[in-house]
């Protein structure tokens, strides 16, 4: 880039019709060549000048501004995959499913999630979460939905109980609409976030654990619960297990494309190996390390179930999921004296800032304190 002045080009909607915003700082020269652009208007909601949106205009701005300014067109230009190593995600059931009597989420919408390579699981939770908003106004029109609406459906989702992580995605997925599908400015950045809840995992002691394992009899339920306790595995990644990720001669257990898209290993102890092979050997799966009946990758359903009627037969009350496994693998490797670097590792957190949380919640490290008090001369 040149030293020369930018022009930041913008989408616009201004009365039900697309427009090119133009951004820029003040400049004599700039000034008097937009002043000529054809039907050149003033938005004093918008801060900036604009022209309608069309290819023939778009073409003379870069023509007009050659050699004079710097036209920006990033954020103008901007539907590009979000992971560009991503697979891309078939959502044509998506498109397909109508809901009678409810408006339905618009198809630019879940096309648009489909060209930038959003998960599936993403996809489904925007879909939904736009398509119970665009509902809460029956009698207007998107367009007519303003950031006033936009609070208002925000104190319904609190006055509903819906948590705070659910108000956050129902506003990222409305944001997603008028800033990504429409292309509108960054209108939306100012609504009112609520704060993120500071809970700590549930984690199960090592003897909880323990007793999980052995009240479960079935031995690919007991392979089951061993593989997402001793690798620390999110239940998706157990899902999609496959046979030649065990690499039995490193220790090592190849996790493929987990969140964030990345490949990672983790640990794989000779005790589970030792379980998974006599497993393997009695129920003999193709692909997938744990199958359905039929063949296949197993229910997520399933494994859940799985994990609840484990830890109820092992006396637990609380409850537990496939997750609280892995929040007890890390817990539990902390304790040990495993660096928390090897433990981000493992779990494949992009951020040793989520491993630290597993500091907060080991009884082992906090019963290691001693009270201030107890050093004081002091009776009671």
């Amino acid at each position: 880039m040149t030293n020369l002045p930018i022009i930041t080009l913008r989408h616009l909607m201004i009365e039900a019709q697309p427009r090119i915003g133009l951004q820029y700082h003040p400049h004599k020269v700039i000034q008097a060549l937009v002043d000529n652009l054809p039907e050149v208007t003033w938005s004093d909601e918008h801060r900036m000048h604009h022209i309608l949106n069309c290819q023939e205009n778009l073409t003379l701005l870069y023509r007009v501004f050659r050699g004079v300014a710097w036209v920006e067109g990033r954020y103008f230009f901007r539907n590009r995959p979000i992971r560009p190593d991503a697979e891309p995600v078939d959502m044509s059931d998506l498109k397909k499913k109508k809901q009678t009597g409810r408006k339905p989420c618009p198809e630019e919408y879940i096309a648009l999630l489909e060209t930038k390579r959003y998960s599936l699981n993403t996809a489904k939770t925007y879909i939904t979460q736009f398509t119970e908003f665009i509902n809460h106004f029956p009698n207007k029109s998107l367009l007519e939905i303003d950031e006033l609406d936009i609070r208002t459906y925000s104190r319904h989702l609190v006055q509903t109980g819906k948590s705070a992580s659910m108000q956050n995605t129902a506003i990222n997925a409305i944001k997603f609409y008028y800033e990504q599908v429409l292309n509108m400015p960054q209108r939306f950045y100012d609504i009112e976030r609520p704060r993120k809840e500071q809970k700590l995992p549930t984690v199960l002691s090592k003897e909880e654990v323990k007793a999980m394992i052995q009240a479960t009899e079935n031995l690919k339920h007991k392979a089951i619960l061993t593989t997402l306790y001793s690798c620390g595995l999110r239940l998706s990644e157990l899902l999609e297990l496959k046979l030649t990720d065990l690499k039995r001669d490193r220790n090592l257990l190849l996790v493929r494309q987990a969140k964030g898209k990345k490949d990672r290993h983790t640990v794989l102890g000779d005790k589970t190996i030792a379980l998974l092979d006599k497993y393997i050997e009695q129920y003999t799966p193709k692909e997938y390390v744990f199958e359905g009946q039929r063949g296949g990758m197993y229910s997520a359903k399933s494994v859940a179930h799985i994990v609840k009627h484990s830890a109820f037969k092992a006396g637990i009350t609380q409850n537990v999921s496939p997750h609280t496994l892995r929040h007890s693998f890390a817990t539990h490797s902390l304790e040990s004296g495993t660096d928390q670097r090897y433990i981000q590792i493992a779990l494949g957190h992009s951020s040793p800032k989520t491993t630290e949380i597993y500091a907060h919640v080991s009884a082992k490290r906090l019963s290691g304190i001693v009270s201030p008090l107890e050093n004081l001369d002091i009776d009671f």
